[in-house]
């Protein structure tokens, strides 16, 4: 389990193709030493489990469909990714829970300077809209982050100076695809409702200013 919130950022050195059809995600990391093989950690908010590692690099074994489903198989060597270590029992739950199970990812539609801020608006697969509520929490390539404008095609994010700055987020262009894990879910049989949706509306124009 993580909370969203970004330890540091890692530089991806390989992706590499091994003999068993599978894959090795090889990243450079600050705390590398600190994990041992078989733990777990949140690259771009996708949960891996450490494979080996030394003083400054950690390796993963990654699946197919992880590559498919996320957008780590779209980086390349040099490629910032966010890391984030589990949260111990006795942590503080600084961003919201997030379990490191990609949703899906969705493209960058701009990135706008707005004095020290950045806005940036993403795409909302319709699949999908049911699970986005306004002000509601939504992990970004592990960050979470807060919903501040929902429009029926695509959301919108206010990114403080602090978060663009220690994550990889300044690396965004638009067309870049990020991945999404919505709030977590109630479940009633095959029907998933956000638990942030229950006794709110959804759009932004329904809710009243300071919510």
């Amino acid at each position: 389990m993580f909370t969203g919130i970004v330890e540091a950022t890692g530089k991806l050195d390989a992706l590499k193709k091994t003999d068993s059809s599978g894959f090795r995600l090889e990243i450079e990391a600050p705390f590398s030493r600190e994990l041992a093989p078989g733990a777990s950690l949140a690259v771009n908010g996708c949960c891996l489990t450490v494979t080996e590692g030394d003083q400054s690099r950690l390796q993963f074994d990654v699946l197919g469909e992880t590559l498919h489903r996320t957008n780590l198989g779209n980086v390349r060597p040099g490629d910032l990714v966010n890391l984030e270590r589990p949260m111990s029992a006795n942590g503080r739950f600084d961003g919201h829970l997030v379990q490191g199970h990609i949703d899906t990812t969705a493209a960058v539609l701009t990135v706008e300077e707005q004095r020290s801020d950045h806005r940036i608006e993403i795409e909302l697969p319709s699949s999908f809209q049911q699970y986005m509520v306004f002000k509601g929490s939504v992990a970004v390539d592990g960050i979470s982050l807060t919903v501040a404008e929902l429009h029926p095609a695509s959301f919108v994010l206010w990114i403080i100076p602090h978060t663009w700055e220690v994550t990889n987020l300044h690396r965004l262009a638009p067309g870049a695809r990020v991945n999404l894990e919505f709030g977590m879910r109630l479940t009633s049989g095959s029907v998933g409702i956000p638990c942030s949706r229950i006794g709110r509306k959804r759009y932004n124009r329904d809710v009243p200013a300071g919510r």
